[in-house]
């Protein structure tokens, strides 16, 4: 059975991506910053999982780790992902989310071995598209607003590269709001989750603090789109690109609506809202609805757990683990 190596798989995606693949039998390998990584994603599966102690960063380590491995299929989730902090630093954005991965295709060259490798874009990258633009499609025109966007169209474009200049097997996607157990507190609705969470444990005033929440997005679970992924990197046409998103209506919701019905959800009456200046990007991105039909007609994917699943299992992992 093919070995699958996945780079961040101590992050969100990354550790359901793990647990996907254990559970159909397969061996999984993952990358760890030695003891830098925090391992409480995959905490339930540590000992099953065959550890290589490797920096990204650095191109001699990352050559040594692929070829111990010698893997048949890389899920390469490693990246710098939450927006607000790449216009401070922007350098770090570039060196996590590009160079990393020409370190990846470079060790797969050193060591003479073309995997399948799926690299994980954002919708991000399309940056502000107008109302009249939507739906989103692989045609529709990149305007990135801010630096991490920038970094993710340089990491989806030297995949193309590298697929065109050595016939590597890249696969490359875009993927829109993603969301369920496991993200980080940092972003929209795990945040909003974390704090429903506190209120009820009385550690924090009934308002919940917001960044800029009408902006529209498709929302995906999670663990929808790890079926996505592995149907992409079994399925997909390396060198073409793919947008991955629920396109369902009752899919497409504002962070508006999730802040309301997380509330709605909490045991505590009177909460309220309001936003924190902290939370507003220099930039927003109204619209990030993307078409997938493309993707769908060739893998036959359809998401089944929807948006309020979605609330019903973030607002479910904080509750268990705030504090």
């Amino acid at each position: 059975m093919d070995k699958i190596l996945i780079t961040g798989v101590t992050g969100f995606v990354g550790s359901h991506l793990a647990d996907h693949y254990l559970a159909h039998g397969y061996e999984v390998f993952g990358l760890r910053r030695y003891h830098l990584s925090p391992m409480h994603n995959v905490a339930h599966i540590v000992d099953r999982i065959n550890w290589i102690d490797c920096d990204m960063t650095d191109q001699k380590a990352v050559a040594k780790a692929i070829g111990l491995v010698l893997p048949d299929r890389i899920f390469h989730m490693a990246a710098q992902s939450f927006v607000s902090p790449s216009w401070d630093h922007p350098h770090l954005y570039m060196d996590a989310n590009y160079k990393m991965t020409v370190n990846l295709f470079e060790a797969c060259l050193t060591n003479d071995i073309n995997p399948r490798i799926l690299i994980p874009g954002s919708g991000e990258e399309f940056g502000e598209i107008q109302e009249e633009e939507l739906p989103i499609t692989e045609e529709t025109i990149l305007r990135p607003v801010n630096p991490y966007a920038v970094t993710k169209i340089a990491q989806d474009l030297i995949g193309y590269v590298y697929h065109r200049s050595y016939g590597m097997d890249i696969i490359r996607t875009r993927a829109f709001n993603h969301e369920g157990p496991r993200r980080s507190k940092v972003f929209g609705i795990p945040s909003y989750a974390y704090q429903v969470s506190r209120i009820e444990r009385g550690l924090q005033e009934p308002v919940v603090k917001v960044g800029h929440i009408d902006d529209r997005r498709n929302f995906t679970h999670v663990l929808d789109m790890v079926e996505a992924y592995s149907l992409a990197i079994d399925r997909c046409e390396p060198g073409e690109l793919y947008l991955i998103g629920s396109s369902r209506d009752e899919d497409i919701r504002s962070f508006r609506d999730a802040v309301e019905q997380l509330i709605a959800r909490s045991s505590v009456d009177g909460i309220m809202y309001e936003t924190d200046s902290r939370y507003v990007r220099p930039t927003q991105v109204p619209f990030l609805l993307c078409d997938a039909a493309k993707f769908v007609a060739l893998t036959g994917w359809q998401p089944s757990l929807g948006f309020e699943r979605i609330l019903d299992d973030t607002l479910a992992y904080w509750r268990n683990h705030v504090g």
